[in-house]
């Protein structure tokens, strides 16, 4: 008996030699106005060696955890949705592509002439799903069906100079892990992406410890929650704990730091 491979992803994604589906952009932004129209295109690819895939277009709802990854939900289930303000071409709802062959669909977002709530962003995810499972094996040598679905996040704003704001709420160091642990909030009415970093110093000798750079994502109001490996072992002594957030210019960061023993 066959079992079948479901695979999900946000990124260009190829199963193996015998299908895949390619999708670009994987995120996609609007900016427009009140009952405005604005339109984007994504392109999508079968870079199957082989399979023709028959192809079809739906939406859905998304959101991120404390951690940081994608928790899905239905069309127009979530305060921020805006999935029904999107439109797609009657023939671009299901199509086939032969192997190699690529399709670009156009995406239109109008948000309603009467807003109806009063939030300065909204998402929604636009999925291409393969809907002729093809046959292929497992790492096992036992057959399987693999069907591949690909998600695009779309991300709308009104034309608006909202500021971007990030707050670090709680900076920990665990020594059992060797981590440094940080919760920060997203405090603005927009998304805010960046890049957190930070190094240790043992004060004591002068001894730096970098920590490597982490990308974060978060929507508006978000609690994100991660943990920095410390790579280095520490020395006994007294250390100072730094930590950037950089999520714009020179204009947009914010710091903490931390003082600790190490024993």
């Amino acid at each position: 008996m066959n079992k079948f491979l479901f695979i999900f992803t946000f990124l260009i994604l190829q199963a193996n030699a015998q299908t895949g589906i390619s999708v670009s952009p994987p995120r996609i932004y609007f900016d427009s106005q009140s009952g405005i129209s604005n339109t984007q295109l994504i392109s999508v690819t079968n870079v199957s060696a082989k399979n023709t895939l028959d192809l079809a277009v739906s939406l859905g709802d998304w959101e991120y955890d404390e951690k940081g990854e994608n928790q899905m939900s239905s069309a127009n289930t979530l305060a921020n949705s805006c999935a029904n303000w999107i439109s797609i071409k009657n023939n671009d709802n299901y199509f086939t592509l032969k192997p190699g062959e690529k399709k670009e669909l156009e995406i239109t977002v109008t948000p309603p002439k009467v807003a109806t709530d009063t939030l300065a962003a909204h998402t929604a995810v636009l999925y291409v799903s393969q809907m002729n499972p093809v046959d292929d094996v497992d790492n096992k040598g036992a057959s399987i069906k693999v069907s591949i679905r690909s998600g695009i996040k779309i991300f709308h704003s009104y034309p608006e100079n909202f500021i971007r704001k990030v707050e670090i709420e709680d900076l920990k160091y665990d020594q059992t892990l060797n981590l440094i642990n940080l919760k920060f909030r997203n405090q603005s009415k927009l998304w805010v992406d960046g890049k957190i970093s930070g190094e240790i110093l043992n004060t004591q000798t002068g001894k730096k410890s970098v920590l490597d750079n982490v990308v974060f994502y978060t929507l508006p109001g978000n609690l994100r929650a991660l943990s920095l490996p410390v790579k280095d072992v520490l020395e006994k002594g007294p250390y100072n704990a730094s930590i950037i957030i950089d999520y714009g210019d020179a204009a947009q960061l914010e710091m903490a730091e931390l003082n600790f023993n190490y024993e």
